[in-house]
């Protein structure tokens, strides 16, 4: 039997929600559907979907700002931003902060599906035969949704302590220069002062503590991330 699509449908308009909701549902998908951008924030943490169709006007966290902090966090789970901005402004907004493909509104349930059945398949190409996830010491890293697991139960990390980590993990032993790190940890945040990445450093150390990694400094190397014996 081939699996079902699990869906996270993020609209906050009540009546399209539940119309999506069935239309896809009809389609064989199976659709987690939340209203609101923290809860499409914390929906996707905590469950990673196949697939997220995303509104952009949401009330608490705007589309955008879903979409940039979940990319910060390493979800890379497929995005189509489904919105009524139609502009060509708008469009690159979106594809630059991290979406896969954008359908304005209104729009056709057959394109829409299409499109997300397209996003799966290229999602799927790009890694046919990559590891699904990683264990260092008690620490799981998931690749596909760029989750981090301590004993079983998700790590409580900011975006920056998980982007910090993520490449880190790129090459575990390896170490990693301060500037590399300041470029994916504060990406194009020219306001914050270099030492900001020693304060991330120090937190992300704390909360390693117990889990058999160790997150060393090189001088004039940077930092790697280490297994203990």
């Amino acid at each position: 039997m081939v699996p079902r699509m699990q869906l996270l449908l993020v609209e906050d308009d009540p009546t399209m929600q539940v119309t999506l909701q069935r239309a896809l549902a009809r389609r064989g998908m199976e659709i987690t559907a939340v209203g609101d951008g923290p809860a499409a924030l914390n929906q996707w943490v905590a469950r990673p979907p196949d697939a997220v169709v995303l509104d952009l006007t949401l009330p608490g966290l705007d589309g955008l700002q879903v979409l940039q902090q979940a990319r910060a966090r390493g979800l890379r789970t497929p995005v189509l931003i489904l919105t009524a901005r139609g502009t060509v402004g708008d469009r690159v907004l979106g594809l630059n902060a991290g979406a896969d493909d954008y359908l304005p509104k209104p729009f056709d349930l057959d394109e829409l599906e299409a499109r997300l059945r397209a996003l799966l398949r290229r999602s799927s190409d790009a890694t046919p035969s990559a590891e699904h996830s990683v264990q260092i010491g008690a620490i799981r890293y998931d690749k596909d949704s760029g989750a981090l697991y301590r004993n079983g139960e998700v790590m409580e990390l900011t975006p920056r302590e998980l982007a910090l980590m993520h490449a880190l993990l790129v090459q575990p032993g390896h170490a990693v220069t301060k500037e590399r790190l300041y470029e994916l940890v504060f990406p194009g945040q020219l306001d914050v002062q270099y030492e900001a990445i020693e304060v991330v450093v120090y937190r992300l150390r704390k909360k390693l503590a117990g889990t058999g990694l160790t997150l060393m400094t090189l001088r004039g190397l940077g930092y790697l991330l280490r297994a203990d014996p």
